[in-house]
């Protein structure tokens, strides 16, 4: 959801990324990039600014179980940022083999990024002008893959994983794990005052209260 209510949609099929307006009608924020399609973006994080920031795996591509297999017309899998206001749409990271998961730091001056295919997770410093430096790998994903990405209100990275939920310190210790008996992919903090995690696993939804609450980004 952005900050106006309306939905965000990264759609892997029609290899597009969309809002949802109030009155129920699409609005096409970008399915393409330099004139060449997408890949098959994956996630997406709006900025204080109003900008969009999402990564562009090929998994909607690659073969015809999540999508429709395809060539990349880009050759690569970036993250890109998108001006919904001038619909420019800028590539801000590349050498990735898949981004996925990504997540502002509280201060927005810190991006993390998952790169699935790698098992790790990479930070990026934002500058000013939202251009990213650095690129360093944070952590690394001891079972399975990182997917989806969330950081709570004292800065802690929490990032799906194929034991559940692993839970880091800002400076990349990892602090412990909330074991799922199944592969996470995605998971949200919800609910009155945010403290109430909604973890999406392979064939389940599952729910708990916790004694924090997600990061509140600036307005």
């Amino acid at each position: 959801m952005d900050r106006q209510g309306r939905l965000v949609s990264c759609e892997q099929g029609p290899r597009r990324v969309t809002r949802t307006e109030h009155d129920g009608s699409v609005t096409v924020l970008a399915d393409n990039w330099d004139g060449k399609r997408l890949n098959s973006p994956n996630d997406i994080v709006e900025r204080a600014d109003g900008s969009l920031w999402f990564t562009d795996p090929s998994y909607g591509i690659d073969t015809n179980y999540e999508g429709h297999q395809a060539d990349s017309e880009i050759g690569a899998c970036h993250v890109y940022r998108l001006d919904p206001a001038s619909g420019a749409l800028r590539m801000v990271a590349d050498g990735f083999d898949r981004p996925n998961g990504l997540a502002f730091a509280p201060d927005e001056r810190k991006l993390y990024i998952v790169d699935s295919r790698r098992q790790h997770m990479r930070v990026f410093d934002v500058t000013g002008d939202s251009n990213l430096t650095g690129g360093e790998v944070f952590a690394t994903c001891d079972a399975g893959n990182f997917d989806g990405i969330r950081l709570d209100a004292t800065g802690r990275i929490w990032a799906a994983a194929g034991d559940g939920l692993h839970c880091f310190d800002p400076d990349g210790t990892l602090l412990g794990k909330l074991h799922i008996p199944e592969v996470v992919a995605n998971f949200t903090f919800g609910g009155a005052k945010r403290n109430h995690l909604f973890i999406c696993a392979s064939s389940s939804l599952y729910s708990i209260m916790v004694n924090f609450h997600a990061v509140s980004y600036p307005r």
